[in-house]
């Protein structure tokens, strides 16, 4: 069978009988039942969902402790922004590791880019001042965000298309509870050893997992399949080029997308819990709690938009997400007493659920052969987006002396997002083989 762009029909050849039958789900309590795996699937699955825990963790560590890291490293208020922005940029590094996955294979890069995380955050602890905990910061961010983008392809890869958005909005919020972690752990930075530095050490027990890992750990069948096909690239610069000639029209509508979503509400994130110690005088444990009990319903955004995506249409959900985000994001910098409460989860909800389709169309729209290059490009979008967006920050706020007005200021560019995504084509129970072939046309 032919597609009608001209390339063959790569489908995956249908599962044995056996595997079938092996098929089943596992309640994960306040996460739900898992879709229907098979036996792989499942510890494919468990695997992609560890890798991307302690990514999470670190993320919501800076925020969280952030008050006290600008404390404990002298950082100036008015570079504040400058330096979460530099910080951030290093995910740009990404597009230079990911493209290994689609020459080398996705399961020896997710397992060298968790070594790589993990050693680097654990410095980030021992860092002796601001310049110091910036570089490893960069380095650490450039190795968890090629990290995230293999595990995803992974799932994507492996799991049945009428439950593909379902899994990777399941892989999310199992990775999201990272942020949980730091939550509880960060109620008691003034009771752990040195403080936020023993909260970052924390970040060395994914090292402990690297040996299993690497025992159990199957290669994605379709990069097998494409390898054995000759249709793998062999140089490492071959899914860069292939990713900015094949499919222009999709890269350019996904990168803006990620671009001012980021632009606008990367800064809004960051600085909340900082906002609700200095502007409500909040005490670590109030935020902490709110992380841990508010947050643990604001992930479930992830299986919610994974499934309703999968019923609905990726276009439809996304583009609804997404424009209520930024609105909920005004008004919890507005909301007066506890009113900010439902304000943050909802927001947050909402965030989480419009980045799980995004990031389910960026590992659909493109073909096997640069599929990781491709999720790596959506954060390099992201990362650039957010980084400017965080210089933007520090410059309204030198302006207006508020950083809650410089974050609502700042949304006007996130609400423009929605109305791209709608340019898109659907991709909801679609094998990816027929949403991306390997060919030169979009």
């Amino acid at each position: 069978m032919i597609d009608p762009a001209g390339a063959p029909d790569l489908k995956p050849e249908p599962e044995p009988a056996a595997e079938d039958a092996g098929r089943r789900s596992v309640h994960l309590g306040l996460f739900g039942r898992t879709p229907p795996f098979t036996k792989r699937q499942r510890r494919v699955f468990w695997i992609a969902s560890t890798a991307g825990f302690f990514d999470q963790y670190d993320r919501a560590l800076l925020s969280l402790a952030l008050k006290q890291i600008q404390a404990g490293l002298k950082i100036a208020e008015s570079h504040l922004g400058a330096v979460l922005s530099v910080i951030r940029l290093g995910y740009l590094l990404t597009l230079l590791i990911t493209p290994f996955a689609d020459v080398f294979g996705r399961r020896r890069l997710l397992l060298y880019t968790v070594l790589g995380y993990t050693i680097f955050t654990g410095l980030v602890a021992i860092a002796p001042g601001e310049r110091t905990f910036v570089v490893f910061e960069i380095i650490a961010r450039a190795f968890a965000g090629a990290e995230a983008a293999v595990a995803m392809v992974i799932v994507a890869e492996e799991v049945d298309a009428a439950h593909r958005g379902w899994a990777i909005g399941l892989l999310g919020g199992i990775s999201s509870s990272g942020y949980g972690l730091a939550a509880i752990v960060f109620a008691f930075i003034n009771v752990i050893p040195y403080g936020w530095r023993g909260l970052y050490a924390i970040a060395l027990v994914p090292l402990v997992l690297i040996i299993p890992l690497r025992r159990v750990l199957p290669e994605s069948a379709r990069f097998e399949k494409e390898k054995l096909e000759g249709l793998r690239p062999l140089k490492v610069w071959q899914p860069l080029v292939q990713l900015y000639s094949a499919y222009p029209g999709r890269l350019m509508l996904m990168v803006s997308i990620a671009f001012l979503g980021s632009m606008g509400g990367n800064a809004a994130g960051i600085l909340f819990p900082k906002f609700l110690q200095e502007t409500h005088h909040w005490s670590p444990a109030n935020v902490s709690s709110l992380f841990l009990f508010g947050g643990a319903f604001g992930i479930l955004g992830s299986i919610v938009a994974g499934r309703l995506s999968d019923r609905y249409g990726r276009r439809v959900m996304g583009a609804a997400f997404m424009f209520i985000a930024p609105i909920l994001t005004i008004w919890m910098y507005t909301a007066p007493g506890w009113s900010i409460v439902p304000a943050w989860i909802l927001e947050l909800f909402s965030d989480v659920a419009a980045g799980t389709i995004l990031g389910a169309y960026s590992a659909e729209l493109f073909p096997t052969s640069y599929r990781s290059t491709a999720l790596s490009a959506l954060g390099v979008a992201g990362t650039t987006g957010g980084a400017l967006g965080l210089f933007f920050e520090g410059v309204l706020f030198n302006i207006t002396g508020s950083h809650a007005r410089a974050v609502c200021y700042l949304t006007v560019f996130w609400i423009i997002a929605p109305a791209i995504i709608l340019f898109f084509p659907e991709t909801s129970g679609r094998e990816l083989e027929e949403i991306s072939p390997e060919a030169n046309l979009i």
